[in-house]
């Protein structure tokens, strides 16, 4: 067995912050040295490897990470290979005595991590795993009859109950930690590749974000002081910066939800006028605990319907269709602002998302799975649970989903959340001299007002590629084609 001496190793995953992490806290409690660790597996099954958008966080936030460490005199050992390998080989070399780590809920991750735990155990090193990502676990929240939640509201209310008014507390960052006599080999994080290099297309990303943890805290703060009273009335608004931006440093644990719960609800204390926007943030936090109760229990929901009637959809193949889409020039501003704002900074309004994914799903009648795979090669915030569940909502084949005959209109979505055009001039920025008037549907404009406005349609910017009105018709003739329920 071990010594009492013999170091742990802290593996980082989805956890990359020391404020509020468990298993740091953890093993900074028993005295013994800690060797942090990341393991880059770029093995990872099917097409889920890390996307282009989510390697270049994941490079700057290990950068933050390894910072953070430094302050108290730790390093991070960086490690590229499979976790089951790796980490048995480096607890061997180390003489480490355990491996504690804070857990992920894919489907991948939940079955390697128990076959690494077992491995470790059996070889007589301790094996510790920790909540760090979420409010409760998946497991934790069942209905009456004792199964999982597939409707969003009665899982919202069991939580809330669970959590009450005491929700588990985080804690802070350990005062002191120890650090091993000799340090292990790491990888350089330059090496990794990560970054993008030519064409370096990463101008946008950098303009707009600052992983680690320190950001994700001024973040957290500016939001707090700015838009959260008013986030219930403005959330929608794609033109103001009424959101918290919070959704990829969550994913990438640079702030954990205890924190951002305890937060929130300190503010309400403090204010109350506060109350009403609070609450809807809350909200949407406990979405996000609703994507991943889903992941949990249904493994398969990245790939497959969850509702078994939508395999029988027709849906199209048409490739001209999707790279319009992706590229933004579908000719609908407010579909193409979105996807342009995606591309230049990683990142999309969720209005937005919900615009744009119901415009590739019913009026393109594109398989959501495309995407899917879209949105998780060019989000810095991609999250299997949250992405999955979003897209299966909005195709109407997923849980609690949007009725499938609800088809967004791109044009009455734009007036009503862009109505001076904000955000279609700043994303297409060859329509930023049109009148408000016509700013969603520059089709309508007059040939006199599109030209004193630089516009030609067909040249300078696509024609609709498809009219709602004929798509929303064979939207919903294809809907009534698929087996019924």
């Amino acid at each position: 067995m071990p010594g009492s001496a013999a170091p742990i190793l802290v593996w980082f995953r989805q956890d990359l912050r020391l404020d509020d992490n468990p298993a740091f806290a953890a093993a900074a409690a028993t005295g013994r040295p800690i060797i942090p660790v990341y393991i880059l597996d770029d093995r990872m099954p099917g097409q889920w490897r890390l996307g282009g958008a989510s390697r270049w966080w994941l490079h700057h936030s290990l950068s933050a990470l390894g910072e953070t460490l430094a302050k108290h005199a730790l390093a991070l050992v960086l490690r590229a290979g499979e976790a089951a390998a790796v980490l048995p080989a480096l607890a061997e070399e180390t003489g480490a005595g355990g491996v504690y780590w804070n857990r992920c809920y894919e489907p991948y991750a939940v079955r390697r991590d128990a076959a690494l735990k077992s491995a470790l155990l059996a070889a007589g090193v301790e094996a510790r795993s920790f909540n760090a990502a979420l409010l409760a676990e998946p497991w934790e929240a069942s209905t009456v009859s004792g199964g999982p939640f597939r409707v969003y509201t009665p899982f919202q209310k069991a939580l809330r109950a669970r959590l009450g008014n005491d929700p588990p507390k985080p804690s802070h960052a350990p005062a002191s930690a120890v650090a091993p006599e000799r340090w292990p080999a790491s990888d350089r994080l330059a090496d990794w590749k990560l970054l993008p290099d030519k064409p370096d297309w990463a101008g946008g990303l950098r303009a707009t974000w600052q992983p680690g943890s320190s950001a994700a805290s001024s973040r957290l703060a500016e939001f707090l002081d700015g838009p959260l009273p008013d986030y219930a009335a403005d959330r929608d608004r794609c033109d103001l910066a009424a959101t918290s931006a919070l959704s990829a440093h969550l994913h990438w644990g640079e702030i954990g939800p205890r924190r951002i719960w305890q937060a929130a609800h300190e503010r309400m204390a403090q204010d109350g006028a506060t109350e009403r926007g609070a609450d809807k943030f809350l909200s949407e936090l406990v979405w996000r605990e609703f994507a991943h109760h889903l992941l949990f229990h249904y493994p398969d929901l990245p790939e497959a319907n969850w509702r078994a009637r939508f395999d029988g959809f027709p849906w199209r193949s048409d490739p001209a269709g999707l790279a319009a889409w992706q590229r933004g020039l579908t000719g609908y501003p407010m579909v193409d602002a979105g996807m342009r704002q995606l591309w230049e900074t990683g990142w999309m309004h969720n209005r937005a998302r919900m615009i744009a994914a119901s415009f590739l799903a019913k009026h393109l009648l594109i398989h959501w799975r495309q995407g899917e795979a879209w949105f998780w090669d060019t989000l810095v915030d991609a999250d299997l649970a949250n992405n999955a569940a979003g897209w299966q909502w909005v195709a109407g084949s997923g849980a609690d989903a949007a009725p499938y005959f609800r088809i967004f209109n791109p044009v009455i979505q734009g007036r009503k959340h862009d109505p001076e055009g904000a955000y279609a001039r700043r994303f297409v920025p060859e329509l930023a001299k049109l009148p408000t008037r016509w700013i969603h549907a520059p089709w309508e404009a007059p040939k006199a007002v599109l030209a004193e406005s630089g516009v030609a349609l067909g040249r300078t910017y696509p024609h609709p590629i498809v009219d709602h009105a004929m798509a929303r018709e064979r939207a919903l003739a294809a809907y009534k084609s698929m087996p019924q329920d």
